[in-house]
């Protein structure tokens, strides 16, 4: 007897029916301690086309630079009320959008703080796997510091720093490019 592997299976195009009830674009409630900020951006395909069924997802920390999480290495818990966890479809025109609080600083590889960042996950169809990347801040100092940032190319890092919303000081725009000259940097698993 031959054994032969099953085909592979994309996300999708069921996002809307299976996760519709994860969805969730305050990443923070009303009232959390820190600096408020809305991120909104599009998700664009290598022709600069929107892709208007795909999956944003962010993970966080609070202002404080502790997770929500049981395991959290920190002593102490997050922010009460931090959820620390969003996620959106996009739009038709592959928009998004999740208002939460700048982060603060968490421990990375040996124990280096990293710059307040984004954890982020695309989900979409055509994807075996889901991609994932970060997004910091505009004009943080830290971002040089930042260990897991300086693995990046450095004509490559301006992928993951949003810019600063055209007419609101508290919102930042960051788009995802999937492909081509301007293809946001993606990590591996």
């Amino acid at each position: 007897m031959s054994l032969y592997p099953t085909a592979s299976q994309t996300v999708g195009p069921y996002l809307r029916i299976g996760f519709a009830w994860l969805t969730r674009s305050e990443v923070v409630p009303p009232g959390t301690r820190g600096e408020r900020v809305v991120l909104s951006g599009r998700v664009l395909d290598g022709d600069g086309r929107p892709v208007s069924d795909a999956l944003v997802e962010v993970w966080q920390a609070d202002a404080s630079g502790r997770y929500p999480l049981p395991d959290e290495p920190h002593k102490e818990r997050a922010s009460s009320g931090l959820l620390g966890f969003g996620r959106v479809p996009t739009d038709p025109a592959g928009a998004f959008r999740f208002t939460t609080v700048k982060p603060g600083r968490v421990p990375g590889p040996d124990g280096a703080l990293q710059a307040p960042h984004l954890a982020v996950t695309i989900f979409m169809r055509g994807l075996l796997r889901p991609l994932l990347t970060r997004v910091y801040f505009p004009g943080e100092p830290s971002n040089g510091e930042d260990p897991i940032l300086k693995l990046v190319d450095p004509s490559r890092r301006a992928t993951l720093v949003a810019r600063p919303g055209a007419s609101d000081p508290s919102s930042l725009e960051w788009n995802v490019i999937l492909q081509g000259a301007d293809e946001t940097v993606f990590f591996d698993p």
